[in-house]
């Protein structure tokens, strides 16, 4: 099968943690064209799983201040992958401490997710922890000061989803991997 070849790559801005690139490729026909778009270290999220007095499973979300978009998010603990070489369960348990105040020696891998890929290489790995226990929370900046933390049935956090209450896709993809494993592993140790 022929490949798309990547023929020249120029930064065009770099802030922070991202990059915009512009790129020119030449197609498996031989047709050239160019591409702009943001290269990201990518980030992690985390559901925070635990069990309420009648065995049922809670989820611990965060509401935060988007300011891309003017408005709160309810969300799952997630974050940038900002510290060179961490890996990336390592930097999914430091968002889930900050954020929420609880950690977890029980953390099972949910999958990677595709933020946007026609306009950016971030993908986001998904994990699961149950078995929480509570720590100093060591939240950074203006938006996670003002965070609130929310505990909820997690078949009310997939109830929300169906309504729109929940949409960000992180919180969406996160949650219903998380309940499906939840339900075929029925896992005591949570």
């Amino acid at each position: 099968m022929a490949r798309f070849e990547r023929i020249s790559r120029t930064v065009l801005h770099e802030w922070v943690l991202w990059k915009l690139v512009q790129s020119r490729f030449r197609s498996p026909r031989g047709e050239e064209f160019v591409r702009t778009y943001v290269e990201s270290p990518g980030a992690t999220g985390i559901v925070p799983i635990r069990v309420d007095s009648n065995g049922r499973f809670e989820v611990v979300l965060v509401r935060q201040y988007r300011p891309a978009l003017d408005a709160y998010s309810l969300e799952i603990p997630a974050g940038m992958r900002d510290v060179a070489g961490e890996d990336p369960q390592a930097t999914a348990l430091r968002e889930l401490q900050e954020e929420t105040g609880y950690t977890s020696l029980d953390v099972r891998l949910l999958g990677q997710i595709l933020q946007a890929p026609g306009i950016t290489n971030a993908t986001v790995q998904l994990y699961l922890a149950v078995g929480l226990t509570e720590v100093a929370m060591d939240r950074h900046g203006p938006e996670e000061d003002d965070m609130t933390v929310e505990v909820l049935l997690l078949d009310d956090a997939l109830r929300m989803i169906e309504t729109g209450e929940i949409d960000n896709a992180m919180a969406v993809v996160g949650l219903l991997r998380a309940d499906r494993l939840l339900r075929t592993e029925r896992m005591p140790s949570v």
